[in-house]
């Protein structure tokens, strides 16, 4: 019987000892850094510092960024007029619908970024419309270069056209989308803007320039919170042309106005409001007596 060869073999002391602690040529390498569970509860860092994972974390970060800015910057509607940051003047225009009309030169906007294409006026959600408690969530808007006649108002009387004004721009704006292009906020809240309504598709009309062809309003001649929008010659231009056409104010008073005690000589809304003051004044005054 021929016994195994490993019976009769020796090897040196320790020899065995040094073999089992050599690894093999042709052994994995992850027997070469340890055990298997030692590897699987490292982490392998050179994944994440690669140029392919580096550059994929910088352009996922980057369009985020940009994606947030778009949003804040032209998607976000703005509730009010104390949302309205500084930088929007001038720079941006607001697009919206208008609720309310309250006298001839002002409204209230709700605004509706991204119009039509962001789904305002066809989507169920965003029909302003059907929306109730808009109080709180519009924009007050006063028209920029133009005065339109008064109301009666805190015991004041109306002046000659002023609801013809208002009947005006109720027609034109009221429950229709606008664009407002911001210039400043005035001592009542209101965002002074020129406004603008898209008609037959690609042609916008100015509202104010509108107002002072009619006859229904008066250049702008306060020296606080006055803005034109680079358009002050054009409206003065449009303002001397319903004047030689003698229409709307500038009209001269038929009989039955006469009658009413219309005078031939037209007072603008800043002559009315400079002689409302003066009264008012001289009331305290005599009260105070």
């Amino acid at each position: 019987m021929q016994w195994p060869d490993w019976l009769w073999s020796r090897s040196p002391k320790g020899a065995d000892d040094k073999q089992r602690e050599a690894p093999a040529q042709d052994e994995p390498p992850y027997r070469l850094a340890g055990s298997w569970e030692k590897n699987m509860n490292q982490t392998d860092w050179s994944h994440y510092t690669s140029p392919q994972a580096i550059t994929a974390s910088v352009v996922t970060t980057a369009a985020t960024l940009v994606l947030i800015r778009l949003y804040k910057t032209y998607l976000r509607r703005i509730p009010s007029v104390d949302y309205l940051k500084p930088g929007l003047f001038r720079r941006r225009s607001l697009y919206g619908y208008v609720t309310s009309v309250g006298d001839g030169d002002n409204f209230h906007l709700f605004h509706t970024p991204g119009g039509r294409w962001l789904g305002w006026g066809w989507l169920p959600r965003r029909r302003v419309a059907n929306m109730k408690k808009l109080k709180g969530k519009t924009i007050s808007v006063r028209l920029a270069g133009v005065d339109a006649p008064e109301l009666a108002h805190f015991g004041k009387p109306a002046q000659p056209y002023g609801q013809e004004a208002l009947n005006w721009l109720r027609s034109s704006l009221l429950h229709r989308y606008v664009r407002a292009y911001p210039y400043r906020r005035d001592q009542y809240d209101r965002v002074v803007c020129t406004v603008s309504q898209r008609r037959w598709l690609f042609f916008k009309t100015d509202v104010g320039y509108q107002m002072l062809q009619h006859g229904l309003a008066t250049v702008y001649e306060a020296k606080m919170y006055s803005e034109f929008g680079g358009k002050e010659e054009q409206y003065r231009a449009a303002e001397a042309r319903a004047k030689e056409r003698k229409i709307g104010m500038w009209q001269e008073p038929g009989l039955l106005g006469k009658m009413l005690g219309r005078q031939k000589s037209v007072e603008s809304p800043r002559e009315y409001k400079t002689r409302m003051a003066a009264l008012e004044k001289n009331a305290k005054t005599g009260h105070a007596k």
